[in-house]
């Protein structure tokens, strides 16, 4: 391994798609502009050989920017006495449903802080009335009890977002006092036997995160089989107690593409959004993002004033939009890649072995 170099790896990663933690380690301290573009270019060839050119759109619900928990790096933590909470009632919650419907979104995005003022019945009550919409259905609410999630599936829902941010132990407890890494992984776990399509996920160019621990996210992401895997920048929340630490836009973002594009091969037919922090991030970030293997976009539908409320960080591109304004923005950028979008549910298509 000492011998190889990182063209030697993008040879292996085209041949056999997969490598060990320290080959992608070596790739993500790589900054030769010509093994870059290697890297995204094969990254995009892998990207339509799996999943195709149709970009699938979720339209995002964020009901409640209430949480119990203080994660160092997020806007919404309990300890931040500076936001405005609020909180979406059901009726409320299901007329935007409804709207988000009839423009022929496929997949509602129901998102949250951890906020156990919504309980899991009436939520399983709110899950089954929506699902007649017609619609496929994405919870992100976090850490819940296992009966729970089982209500909620057995009420319609189809896929569960839960973001490890991180898979280094040390820099997971250094992040979340008041978390724990084995019972966040549990969570997945039991959602997996429930049957949900189950997402992760990862920030980068955290404080105190190596190329070895970004390494081992991907590697991580692998070997779950995550159906669903978000990716994005860490841009610091003045509010936060990481809110000093910076890192150069560019150098952050080509970062993030190289995780995006080095999951995109490894997981191979793993849903990828190319997310609005990385919108956020550099201007052009989320086409950069769609360039790099991923092929999923998720339109902001929480309406006003609270979008604005929702601030897991800041400066947040979008938020002063007309409600339904991020869709038609989306199709055009979508249409000027070349790509299509998809007609479908979205579901993961897992590779045959």
């Amino acid at each position: 391994m000492k011998d190889r170099t990182c063209e030697d790896i993008l040879d292996l990663l085209e041949k056999k798609e997969d490598c060990t933690e320290e080959e992608l380690a070596l790739l993500l301290r790589c900054e030769e502009p010509q093994v870059v573009h290697r890297l995204f270019t094969l990254a995009d060839a892998k990207r339509r050989k799996y999943v195709g050119d149709a970009v699938h759109i979720r339209g995002l619900v964020e009901f409640s920017n209430f949480c119990r928990r203080n994660c160092l790096y997020c806007g919404l933590r309990k300890g931040n006495r500076k936001l405005k909470r609020y909180r979406m009632s059901w009726e409320e919650m299901y007329a935007l449903c409804e709207r988000i419907a009839r423009l022929g979104v496929k997949t509602i995005v129901l998102q949250s802080g951890e906020d156990p003022w919504y309980e899991a019945k009436p939520f399983a009550e709110f899950v089954h009335r929506v699902k007649k919409l017609q619609v496929a259905i994405t919870l992100s609410v976090g850490e819940r009890e296992p009966w729970e999630y089982a209500l909620w599936r057995d009420a319609g829902a189809d896929r569960y977002l839960l973001k490890q941010e991180t898979f280094d132990r040390d820099l997971f407890a250094r992040l979340h006092p008041d978390d724990d890494y084995d019972a966040r992984l549990e969570c997945q776990k039991v959602l997996k036997e429930l049957g949900y399509q189950v997402g992760s996920g990862n920030m980068v160019g955290l404080p105190y995160q190596t190329p070895e621990a970004l390494a081992l996210d991907i590697k991580k992401f692998q070997e779950w089989d995550f159906d669903m895997i978000g990716i994005g920048p860490f841009i610091p929340h003045p509010d936060t107690p990481l809110g000093h630490f910076t890192m150069d836009p560019e150098k952050k973002c080509l970062l993030t593409l190289k995780v995006l594009a080095l999951t995109r091969i490894l997981t191979k037919t793993a849903n990828l959004p190319a997310t609005t922090a990385l919108g956020t991030l550099v201007p052009g970030g989320r086409e950069r993002g769609l360039r790099c293997g991923a092929n999923v976009l998720m339109p902001n539908f929480t309406p006003h004033p609270y979008r604005s409320q929702y601030t897991i960080y800041p400066g947040k591109i979008c938020v002063q939009e007309a409600w339904g304004g991020c869709l038609p923005c989306m199709k055009e950028m979508v249409t000027k890649l070349g790509r299509t979008i998809a007609t479908d549910y979205g579901d993961r298509v897992r590779p045959t072995r």
